[in-house]
Parts: C-alpha cells; sequence; structure tokens
C-alpha cells in the first residue's frame, strides 16, 4: 500500500495570496497522482494546508470514488483549543475519512513528530506547501527525503508529473 500512498505536510499559514494557485496545485497534483495509480491519502489534521489537502481529497472522491483519505492525527484531543468553526471543520472531514489514526491519546511532547514520521513512513510520495527552512514542515520534508520519498513542492511553481 506504501507504493500508492501520498502523504500531505504543509504550513498552517497560507497568504490569501497564495491560497488560489495552491489549491490549484494541489488538485493538479492529487488527480495526478490518481493517474499514476495512487488510491490513498494520508493527512496529519492540521489548520492550513492540512486541512485544504484532506477537503480537495474528499472533493475528488466524487469523481474517483475509489480513493481513500486518512487522518494520521497526533493526539484525540488535537482540535479542543480551536475556535469553534476550524473545530466544525475538523469533525466534518473526520466524519468522512476513511480512517481515522491516532499517534497518542492525548497531547505529549513529541506526538507532533511522531505523527509526521508515521505520514512518511506509510507513504512513497510526500505533497509538500514549504516555504519556510525550520518547523515541522521543514522537518518533515528533509526526513521524506532521508527515506527516499519524491517530494512535491507546491510553493515551488507550476506542477505537472513528477519524476520518479
Amino acid at each position: 500500500m506504501k507504493r500508492k500512498t501520498a502523504c500531505f505536510t504543509g504550513h498552517r499559514e497560507i497568504s490569501p495570496a497564495h491560497r488560489l494557485i495552491i489549491n490549484l496545485r494541489l488538485s493538479e497534483t492529487i488527480e495526478n497522482l490518481i493517474e499514476e495509480g495512487y488510491s490513498r491519502f494520508v493527512a496529519g489534521g492540521a489548520l492550513g494546508f492540512d486541512t485544504l489537502a484532506a477537503m480537495t481529497v474528499l472533493a475528488m472522491k466524487k469523481r474517483y470514488p475509489y480513493i481513500r483519505l486518512a487522518l494520521i492525527l497526533p493526539c484525540r484531543d488535537q482540535a479542543d483549543r480551536w475556535s469553534e468553526h476550524n473545530q466544525r471543520i475538523y469533525a466534518a472531514i473526520m466524519a468522512r475519512a476513511d480512517e481515522v489514526i491516532y499517534t497518542a491519546d492525548r497531547y505529549v511532547s513529541g506526538c507532533m513528530q511522531i505523527r509526521n514520521r508515521r505520514l512518511v513512513d506509510e507513504s512513497s510520495v510526500c505533497i509538500a506547501y514549504l516555504n519556510k527552512s525550520v518547523g515541522g514542515t521543514a522537518y518533515t520534508v528533509r526526513y521524506a527525503e532521508q527515506q527516499g520519498l519524491a517530494v512535491i513542492n507546491l510553493a515551488n511553481g507550476p506542477v505537472g508529473r513528477f519524476a520518479e
């Protein structure tokens, strides 16, 4: 299954000026991967890019009903301090996901990194929105590269078929 699984990692903040282009690049990338035979997409459930990616996969299930969305979440209380609006979106995504996996029951030091590593460990491609060299997204992209995954960074310009 790892061979045909793609994970997502990205920043929580996407500027309004970049949101439309990132959304278009994300849709094109997912569709290209589906055409390459990818059918399982894993997201970490964070605000920002993770939410956008999960919602995009769920929208694409209308056209490709066989694709699956798995959420690999750091802890059961991840969204407890989020706004009510963001909690509703999170709950709606969880309700429609094909799999929900928790790496810890509640927040503990390191649970985010454990989640990030598991996203990569279950995948052969990493779709990223990375425009900073520090933080969890940068850590996850470096780990993906170390593990030999193809990394598609949507912050870097046009998307097309990725090189294997």
